[in-house]
């Protein structure tokens, strides 16, 4: 599937609830299928900057494609980072770079989070671009 097409998909998935407390719910279910973090790798430098609650992000490139795994000790956090991971692990670092990252507004995710938490999904976004660039 390409970037764009998981992004259309994510953007239906979240059109098939109303409610934003269902649309918590989805996230609340994404983030239970997040893999295992080892918790040798909760270490300062995966830690993102500007998030509320603790969030770890590790990255490796495999094969020119970048492959994210994450975990956070909040449970919407750990849903919004699965989200994000879903979409751009097995990418290629100058696709995510390139991403503008539209289909978070497209979903009105940000516009429905608390301000602290709406700061720690554009620091996971900015993460991720930075990792993307830097590899």
């Amino acid at each position: 599937m390409t970037l764009e097409e998981k992004k259309q998909q994510i953007i239906e998935d979240f059109s098939l609830y109303d409610e934003w407390l269902d649309k918590y719910e989805y996230l609340i279910e994404l983030g239970k299928s997040l893999e295992p973090f080892p918790e040798e790798k909760k270490t300062e430098d995966r830690l993102i900057k500007g998030c509320q609650s603790r969030v770890w992000l590790d990255s490796e490139l495999r094969d020119s494609q970048l492959y994210f795994t994450a975990d956070s000790d909040a449970i919407i956090t750990k849903g919004i980072i699965s989200l994000l991971i879903g979409v751009y692990s097995g990418r290629t670092p100058q696709e995510i770079a390139a991403d503008d990252f539209g289909f978070v507004a497209a979903i009105g995710l940000k516009d429905n989070l608390s301000p602290t938490r709406a700061n720690g999904l554009l620091s996971m976004i900015e993460k991720m671009k930075e990792i993307a660039r830097n590899v």
